[in-house]
């Protein structure tokens, strides 16, 4: 069976770079976000959407939405129309800890959030992806783990809904719960390296740990990584 071969888009040398790591902007004008939608396969956020939104779920859209600040999105469609429908979903987000504090620029989407899960009431996932700086940098896992703890006291200060959020550390976390790796090798059994090398550029220096890490990121999507929350509902 010939393994899949992944197309990722193409990049002229005039381009904005952007991947999970790093964004460069190569014009003075700055960042062609019009080109990184098509580029990313996704869907700009127009009055339309917000008029929808807002239709929807009776409320004013953010001010992040209004301004542009969140500008492009997937399948928010699908999401309102299970709203609208009445049935169930929840959202899911979280934080790479670099620091021992978070700044403005890391507290924005954790604001945005704040308010989708106002606005839909619904319950809300955190992870905070200690393993993933201890893969990715000359940091050792006490280190990172600290960083986890201090950047969960900033994010916890945003004000979410205590009794319908849950945070976590991978470090501490995935060794408890046995659903959760069980979707991560259900998620790294679906994927090949080659995939994962042509979406995150991957090389033959890099350690196995960056590898496999994005099936850790992928399993807080599936209600199912949390039996204890979403069981029975």
């Amino acid at each position: 069976m010939a393994e899949e071969q992944v197309n990722t888009p193409a990049v002229a040398e005039d381009d904005d770079f952007v991947d999970p790591w790093t964004v460069t902007g190569k014009s003075e004008t700055g960042i062609d976000y019009d080109k990184l939608i098509k580029r990313f396969g996704s869907q700009k956020i127009d009055e339309e959407v917000i008029q929808r939104f807002e239709k929807v779920t009776g409320k004013k859209a953010h001010r992040f939405l209004r301004r542009g600040i969140f500008f492009s999105h997937r399948d928010i469609h699908n999401i309102l129309n299970l709203y609208e429908a009445g049935k169930k979903f929840y959202l899911y987000t979280g934080r790479g800890p670099s620091s021992e504090s978070m700044h403005i620029g890391h507290m924005i989407p954790f604001m945005f959030t704040k308010w989708l899960q106002e606005v839909f009431n619904v319950p809300l996932i955190i992870q905070l992806t200690d393993d993933e700086k201890v893969l990715w940098r000359d940091l050792k896992i006490e280190d990172a783990r600290k960083m986890a703890f201090n950047n969960a006291k900033d994010i916890i200060a945003v004000g979410f809904d205590p009794e319908n959020t849950f945070i976590f550390n991978d470090l501490d976390f995935i060794g408890q719960c046995p659903a959760f790796y069980q979707n991560m090798v259900r998620i790294q059994k679906c994927v090949t390296y080659n995939q994962v090398k042509g979406i995150f550029g991957f090389g033959d220096s890099d350690v196995i740990g960056k590898i496999t890490f994005p099936s850790i990121e992928a399993a807080p999507a599936f209600s199912t990584s949390f039996p204890f929350i979403f069981e029975n509902k």
